[in-house]
């Protein structure tokens, strides 16, 4: 069974979200939309844009719950519910909420310090 195919997208939080991502808007160039985040895209070796996007995002720490990190990394995969089902099989710290949108699955484990790992499968075509 495929595993992790990807990072879907960075997450991770601030003491003052607004401010940190006028910090990266200002300083580094990033494109911070009203959301908190911005979208990039996955680029081939020679600049091309390819099938994929990354999201990075500043949020408050609440979405990280119930993990203390100050981050979330979130990994595309080809089968959510398998591979839940496969990591409950191995032991895995699994959270029980399946979240479906028009995004996609998401999934959450914890991992064994704790850090709350986000499990994104894209909707069809992505």
């Amino acid at each position: 069974m495929k595993r992790v195919t990807g990072i879907g997208g960075i997450f991770f939080s601030a003491k003052d979200p607004a401010a940190l991502q006028a910090w990266y808007k200002k300083h580094l160039g990033i494109d911070v939309q009203e959301w908190g985040g911005t979208t990039f895209d996955c680029v081939d070796n020679t600049g091309t844009t390819s099938n994929g996007t990354t999201i990075w995002s500043i949020n408050d720490a609440s979405q990280f719950e119930p993990s203390t990190a100050s981050f979330m990394i979130n990994y595309r995969v080809a089968d959510l519910h398998g591979l839940l089902h496969e990591l409950r099989m191995e032991g895995c710290n699994v959270l029980d909420t399946i979240d479906e949108s028009e995004f996609g699955l998401f999934g959450w484990v914890l991992d064994p310090e704790g850090n709350k790992l986000e499990l994104w499968q894209p909707p069809e075509g992505q």
